[in-house]
């Protein structure tokens, strides 16, 4: 649950530091006085989006930090994110500067705003004063229902299925109107793969043959050039290699005159040496090697070949390997893709896998819309709706992402009336009442430790708003319940009780939040009753109300 929530610099809060406790707690204050604020801050700590318009005039930027105690789920996403849980608390703190940039940090770890927002999920669940208009809208009733029974995965996988089966037949469609051009394409890389394999190149070919052919056309001049070296290192008259041998032997002679002719010598000695081993080579080259115009003239039409067949497809011939590849894959891939047969199997058997998922989530909505239409129900007998009823309507619709049903909230304000969909019902007080019991039935089945309501309770009043209140006291023993109220029968069921105020320091107005005590609490329970001027009736109006 939320156990401390400071903030500094925030629109018109200058510095607040706030202590929440367990159960049901309140935020009161006059019109304008920023009750809405701390819900603001919290939100931006939790993830939500700022701008620079949220730094206080003449501050450089806002920083809120919220301190939780943590739950086993919590503590499971901090280890999975690699985020320190010291002790069992959590740390959340966001700054945003007067130029609109945001920094993040989860226990003193820098963190992005959308951790933020998925550990926010976890830990604190925020029902707007407008939420009853969100719940006028069709996905929204289904989000709601869905989330009440905890089928939120069964939905999703239904969605995936989904997507399979209309991927599948929006494939085979596309083949059967372009069947023509499909086929077309079809033929066309039948053809060149075809003659690819005619000519069927190797990995490396093109390099070796390549190789082949400079030696055996150049053939003639590579055994006249190793002939006439052969000659003139040992086979001349005058072979090199004798001549140093001649000049090797004449300086040895002169070793026992100066001794300084040894490397000399020996150098001769190496080359000599190198230069019979290069006899060796140059002869066995020569065996090696002779004219076969057979197999150049064989090479040569190889070679035209694949010259020929690499221009035709606009390749280098060092490439047409992979081309034929590539194009054996583009072939494979199409007639996968052309098999009508082969589509329409895929296509059935996605279909009736998306069927089964979704006729599984069916069943599973009508249980759920049952309970929460007699939950509802039962909540606007004490909402001063005696007789009135709520149901949510499933209606059979065209299979969809969503499922086989759509999903609608239908009331009837009082008996006799015939139920219709919330969105006309036409007192928007009856809207407040049906949406507040909503959110507080919806919230029972959430594991959200703590539930924020803002202004939830606008349009309405008198017995009403007393029994709101012992409905989000009620709500309180089991969660953390924070509400911001205008309403005295509210405030007066809380536990913990802020007020909210606005005044004026050098020129600018600065908001401040104060917990109350009890004598506190009843000037406070007596202004919402009495406005401006406290009388002592509306004092003892006032003391009645927290007592009771």
């Amino acid at each position: 649950m939320l156990r401390t929530l400071a903030i500094r610099d925030f629109v018109i809060v200058d510095t607040l530091e706030l202590e929440f406790s367990s159960g049901f707690s309140v935020l009161t204050g006059e019109t304008g006085a920023g009750k809405s604020i701390l819900i603001d801050a919290l939100t931006l700590a939790l993830g939500g989006r700022g701008d620079a318009s949220m730094v206080r005039e003449s501050a450089s930027k806002a920083d809120i930090s919220a301190e939780f105690s943590i739950h086993a789920t919590v503590g499971e996403w901090l280890r999975a994110q690699e985020f320190d849980d010291p002790d069992q608390q959590l740390i959340l703190r966001r700054t945003i500067d007067n130029a609109g940039r945001s920094k993040a940090w989860i226990n003193g770890i820098t963190a992005t705003a959308t951790q933020l927002r998925e550990l926010g999920d976890l830990l604190v669940d925020i029902h707007g004063q407008h939420a009853h208009q969100s719940l006028l809208k069709s996905e929204a009733q289904r989000n709601l229902l869905d989330m009440q029974g905890g089928l939120q995965d069964q939905a999703a996988e239904v969605a995936t299925r989904h997507k399979v089966w209309r991927n599948l037949r929006r494939q085979r469609e596309e083949f059967e109107n372009n069947a023509k051009s499909v086929l077309q394409e079809k033929e066309r890389l039948e053809w060149q793969v075809g003659e690819l394999d005619k000519l069927q190149i190797r990995a490396g070919e093109w390099e070796a043959i390549s190789q082949e052919h400079s030696r055996l056309a150049h053939a003639a001049s590579l055994l006249d050039g190793a002939q006439e070296a052969a000659a003139l290192i040992s086979e001349s008259e005058h072979p090199l290699l004798s001549q140093l041998s001649t000049v090797q032997q004449k300086l040895l002679k002169l070793l026992d005159y100066d001794v300084a002719l040894k490397p000399v010598t020996d150098a001769l000695e190496s080359a000599c040496i190198h230069l019979q081993e290069t006899t060796y080579a140059i002869n066995d080259y020569l065996s090696r090697t002779e004219l076969d115009p057979a197999r150049l003239r064989e090479v040569e039409n190889r070679v035209d070949a694949i010259h020929t067949t690499a221009r035709r497809f606009h390749v280098a011939p060092d490439k047409l390997h992979e081309e034929c590849a590539s194009l054996s894959e583009q072939l494979r891939q199409l007639a996968d893709a052309t098999d009508l047969d082969a589509l329409k199997k895929q296509e059935d058997k996605a279909q009736q896998h998306y069927l089964l998922a979704a006729h599984d989530l069916s069943a599973a909505r009508v249980s759920v819309a049952q309970t929460l239409s007699l939950a509802v129900t039962t909540a606007m007998q004490d909402l001063s709706m005696s007789g009135g009823s709520f149901v949510a309507s499933l209606t059979p619709c065209e299979p969809a992402a969503y499922g086989l049903e759509q999903v609608e909230f239908l009331v009837a304000g009082h008996a006799g009336v015939q139920a219709r969909p919330l969105s006309k019902v036409a007192s928007g007080g009856e809207l407040a009442r049906i949406s507040l019991a909503i959110s507080v039935i919806t919230s029972s089945a959430t594991a959200t430790p703590t539930l924020i309501f803002d202004e939830v309770d606008s349009g309405i009043g008198g017995g009403v708003a007393e029994v709101v209140g012992r409905l989000l006291k009620r709500l309180g023993q089991d969660r953390q319940v924070l509400c911001v109220t205008h309403l005295p029968q509210v405030a007066s069921q809380a536990n913990q009780h802020f007020q909210v105020s606005k005044s004026q320091q050098q020129g600018k107005t600065v908001s401040r939040i104060d917990a109350l005590d009890n004598k506190q609490r009843v000037e406070e329970i007596a202004r919402m009753l009495g406005g401006i001027e406290i009388t002592a009736t509306t004092r003892k109006h006032a003391r009645e109300l927290l007592a009771s």
